[in-house]
């Protein structure tokens, strides 16, 4: 597969089943779904997002707006995992998984190829996130480094030495501002609801995203939704990740079963 967004762990190859596209979070790469690619494999086809600016692409500009994000990977979605795209091995169904704002992400695709007349994802897992209001959240609207660093710190990320070492400020400050900088202008626009199961997962100690706010994403669909909370903070994935595939492979049982017993979401016209 040749593709600039998409990336494969393992030495493997594919996996046989479902594929599972991944959305990191501000500040990620494809490489902060290892873990969940080494629990799911080979049974599922794990593929994660590679955002411009950082690891492989990280000489080329990142990109600072949610809505250009989307239109870039709606293409890249209609040239690679729909059926009948020459991008990958053969056309089966596929499922969204996106954290933080990686969440926003995958719900705005998803909206994007309704909106397209595109098969979209036959399941939707948005994680660590609170569901989207017309006036946003203060969280999101950081304006400076200091203001990001900190926010970073209170989530649990990256802290001490590394953000002390100027190079690799220099080297990670300019993807974080531009994710920041997406997330904090984004803003949602109200359309007809998915028609797509959502998961919506949580840390029960997440220090932004409370479990009220996270399961607000249940009301953006007409399809079955649920909930987890799962112990931790807002990157309980790092801790959780065995108990997560689990969540994955009971969502995804109806689509792995085989042709006939996957589901893609309804086409609607554009709001």
């Amino acid at each position: 597969m040749a593709s600039d967004w998409f990336r494969r762990f393992g030495a493997e190859g594919p996996g046989s089943g479902v594929r599972l596209v991944c959305f990191p979070h501000a500040g990620g790469a494809a490489s902060a779904y290892l873990g969940l690619q080494r629990e799911l494999a080979p049974a599922f086809d794990v593929l994660a997002v590679q955002y411009p600016g950082r690891q492989d692409r990280r000489a080329e500009p990142p990109v600072d707006d949610i809505g250009r994000l989307v239109q870039a990977l709606a293409d890249e979605v209609e040239r690679e995992l729909v059926p009948g795209a020459a991008g990958l091995d053969a056309p089966r169904p596929y499922a969204f998984f996106g954290h933080s704002m990686g969440a926003v992400l995958a719900y705005e695709l998803a909206r994007e190829l309704d909106r397209r007349g595109v098969p979209g994802p036959c399941h939707l897992f948005l994680s660590g996130r609170f569901a989207p209001t017309p006036q946003g959240n203060d969280t999101d609207r950081l304006d400076t480094d200091e203001k990001i660093l900190a926010m970073i710190r209170r989530l649990g990320g990256t802290v001490g030495a590394v953000f002390d070492d100027p190079d690799v400020l220099e080297m990670v400050m300019p993807p974080l501002r531009a994710d920041y900088r997406a997330i904090g202008t984004y803003t949602w626009r109200p359309g007809p609801p998915l028609d797509t199961p959502l998961t919506v997962l949580v840390g029960d100690r997440d220090p932004v995203v409370p479990v009220d706010g996270a399961a607000g994403w249940c009301e953006h669909t007409t399809a079955p939704a649920e909930l987890h909370v799962l112990p931790g903070g807002h990157f309980y994935l790092d801790q959780r990740t065995a108990d997560v595939a689990d969540i994955v492979r009971d969502a995804l049982a109806p689509a792995q079963a085989g042709p006939g017993a996957d589901r893609l979401p309804a086409t609607a016209d554009a709001p």
